[in-house]
């Protein structure tokens, strides 16, 4: 029989792959037109194939999963980020700027050069230190959530220090780690706004594992697929196709109801399905309201809503065309647009940033980071033009003084926009088109309830075993046999990583095995 699965995001997908590649036949059920969530490219402006979410890859290249599927095959092609992130020191300071290359000598000499060599030196020992922590974190992400494999994933790392001492550098802030280990306010700062790319400020406590990942860009930095993001669903869309899988796109589910040994699901179009089996791709929350008009025992659904915290949203993106790259003073472009530009010189632009958005309210300053692929990847703009991803953090989903988005988003793109030209003199003459993504546009578009793009925040008491709480961890949900729960909502969280689909279509292959036997 038919699995069922709601929702094309990218965990829904390879879930659905490793399924139809076990020759068990799957289904995938899509309200959008548009297939693979936030990980998914348009035509935004003629010419330009613009990224509706994510934009650089990063987690499922540590995952193996683009290699046990064979995506490749199917036109799969990155191109990796090298520099992987650029720091530009604030005009008219006559600082150089941070250059964060693959090779870590030519980093460190970057360093070396903006800072000083005590922290060159010290950034050196801070890559050889978290480097193979970083890798063991990447390890406890692969798969479940359980205790055992938990420890299984950070057994013979070295602590010398004493298995106290490593937990709590593990639990601290990201915040406290970079003061450790650096003297710079700017190295930490751009630091923190790598590790902040997850959603908590670097304030808070667990953090630090977010601020290390960075040294896991010096074994396999961030990668651009060819074509903008979307070409991973596309990859495996093709992937599934070839394996006889099916994709029924623009008819949303609008009921999940148990019904004997298995599921009825209906959709907005009419139509009426019965599976055995059904995981869901969708928003944690998404997932229970469809089980409330299914029937399912309020008084719990209701429970586990109160508990799941969403969070205020974490920002906004502005998507441009241009005629030009940024130009950074100091700095060539093949420096400096490959990468992640981490705008920020002082951690106080942070935490002023995310102070205002937990009251509700706009940031002082935009915290932006800028992507310009089309200098990697010259297919996704035409000729002579190039096309920028300007994220900023912190915006808020719901105002304080209750006005409406739709009164803020173009001032506040004007705002994001001067932030990039403060540090590249020039850069907002050279915007032609752009297009405004508020959280309120996240939510309508790809269904990120809250505008928060990780689905439920990602704090210490909302990962791996609490993932979004301790009940759902398992993705699997309490008094709802042959249902399991996988994207962003679910382990390891929010970001491009494929994991959490790999580990539900793991769950539902041993539960069919475990079925057959039991038949036998």
């Amino acid at each position: 029989m038919t699995t069922l699965i709601l929702g094309s995001g990218h965990n829904a997908l390879v879930a659905a792959c490793y399924l139809a590649r076990a020759g068990h036949p799957v289904e995938v059920l899509e309200r959008d037109e548009v297939l693979g969530g936030a990980v998914s490219t348009v035509e935004r402006f003629p010419g330009h194939l613009v990224d509706r979410g994510s934009s650089a890859h990063i987690m499922i290249r540590h995952t193996g999963i683009i290699e046990e599927l064979e995506l490749e095959k199917f036109g799969l092609r990155y191109i990796d980020c090298d520099p992987w992130a650029f720091a530009p020191a604030p005009v008219g300071s006559g600082a150089e700027p941070i250059v964060f290359h693959r090779d870590v000598d030519r980093t460190c000499a970057s360093i070396a050069r903006a800072c000083d060599a005590r922290d060159a030196e010290a950034y050196r020992r801070f890559v050889r230190t978290w480097g193979p922590r970083a890798q063991r974190v990447m390890r406890a992400f692969g798969g479940a959530p359980t205790p055992g494999r938990f420890l299984r994933a950070f057994w013979g790392l070295d602590a010398r220090g004493g298995g106290s001492a490593l937990s709590r550098e593990f639990l601290q802030s990201g915040d406290a780690l970079l003061d450790s280990w650096f003297d710079d306010e700017r190295l930490k700062a751009a630091l923190a706004w790598f590790g902040a790319q997850s959603g908590p400020p670097m304030s808070e406590p667990g953090t630090a594992p977010m601020a290390g990942f960075a040294a896991l860009m010096h074994t396999l930095p961030p990668g651009r697929a060819v074509g903008g993001s979307g070409a991973l669903t596309t990859a495996l869309v093709a992937r599934l196709g070839a394996d006889g899988g099916t994709v029924s796109a623009g008819d949303e589910v609008t009921e999940l109801r148990r019904s004997g040994d298995g599921w009825r699901v209906r959709t907005a179009g009419g139509r009426d399905l019965f599976a055995r089996t059904v995981i869901s791709g969708t928003h944690v929350l998404t997932t229970l309201e469809l089980l409330r008009r299914g029937g399912f025992d309020d008084t719990v659904l209701t429970d586990w809503r109160r508990r799941i915290r969403v969070g205020p949203g974490i920002g906004m993106v502005v998507r441009a065309a241009t005629t030009a790259l940024p130009a950074y003073p100091g700095a060539a472009p093949e420096e400096s647009t490959r990468g992640l530009q981490l705008l920020v010189s002082d951690r106080r632009h942070l935490r002023l940033a995310h102070a205002a958005a937990l009251a509700g309210e706009l940031p002082p300053r935009p915290v932006v980071l800028a992507m310009s692929f089309s200098a990697l990847d010259p297919t996704i703009a035409p000729p002579g033009e190039h096309q920028l991803s300007l994220w900023a953090q912190w915006h808020p989903h719901r105002l304080a003084d209750g006005s409406d988005w739709r009164a803020h988003g173009e001032r506040e793109a004007d705002r994001i926009i001067a932030e990039v030209d403060s540090y590249a003199p020039g850069f907002a003459d050279s915007v032609r088109q752009r297009y405004v993504q508020t959280p309120a546009d996240l939510e309508s578009e790809l269904g990120l309830i809250g505008g928060n793009v990780m689905h439920v925040e990602m704090s210490l008491d909302q990962m791996f075993f609490w993932r979004p709480i301790p009940e759902l961890s398992g993705q699997k949900v309490p008094g709802a046999p042959g249902l399991y729960l996988t994207g962003a909502s679910t382990h390891p969280g929010g970001g491009v990583s494929g994991a959490s689909g790999r580990t539900a279509a793991g769950l539902v292959l041993r539960s069919l095995r475990r079925g057959r036997f039991a038949r036998r």
